[in-house]
């Protein structure tokens, strides 16, 4: 085999190759914004990341799906002298479900593709009986510590209701535990002399 070197020739990157760095199998929820990037590396075929390549993100057009930072279904990403691209803050849909992301990367007259599976989590419900105040406490033993803040903010529910002396009842806790309570009243004191 004759090798021809012409001296005005453009090296071309032959063979592309990606990987998923960050962001596979991420389980994000629905309705809101991802946390973490989607990250992807670019390499030739010796591993050598590979600079300037265009990596385009498509979400699904129905369904389980979303949009990227720029308000659409597809963003392009080009990548860094470490090969590296990152795409962050997807909004995803109220549809809960796996959702595959199509991942291109081009460079000269290579390309590569793969394919990112995540799993768009149902949104977490705020009266969720095991969620006191937001907090989000789960579990088994730590039921004894839902109660107790429930109590603490029973009492001092209580408490502050009975210094303003209000005549209405007080409603304490999340909506799934909600705590009614009346109001506390101090009196006159009572002596009593005598058996």
């Amino acid at each position: 085999m004759l090798l021809v070197c012409l001296p005005n020739a453009v090296a071309e990157t032959a063979i592309l190759q990606l990987q998923v760095v960050e962001g596979e199998g991420a389980v994000p929820r629905a309705g809101a914004r991802s946390s973490r990037p989607l990250t992807i590396q670019v390499t030739d075929e010796t591993g050598r990341p590979i600079e300037g390549a265009a990596v385009s993100f498509r979400l699904p057009e129905e369904q389980v799906s979303g949009v990227f930072s720029n308000g659409l279904r597809t963003d392009v990403v080009v990548s860094g002298a470490d090969g590296r691209v990152s795409l962050w803050n997807i909004q995803w849909g109220a549809a809960p479900g796996p959702v595959r992301i199509r991942v291109t990367a081009s460079k000269d007259q290579a390309r590569a593709g793969l394919i990112v599976n995540q799993y768009v989590s149902e949104s977490v419900a705020v009266s969720d009986a095991s969620t006191v105040g937001g907090a989000g406490m789960r579990g088994g033993s730590s039921s004894k510590w839902k109660w107790a803040l429930l109590a603490a903010g029973a009492i001092g529910g209580g408490l502050a209701a009975g210094m303003a002396r209000s005549k209405q009842s007080t409603t304490v806790g999340a909506s799934a535990a909600a705590v009614t309570l009346n109001p506390v009243q101090v009196g006159p004191p009572t002596i009593s002399i005598g058996k």
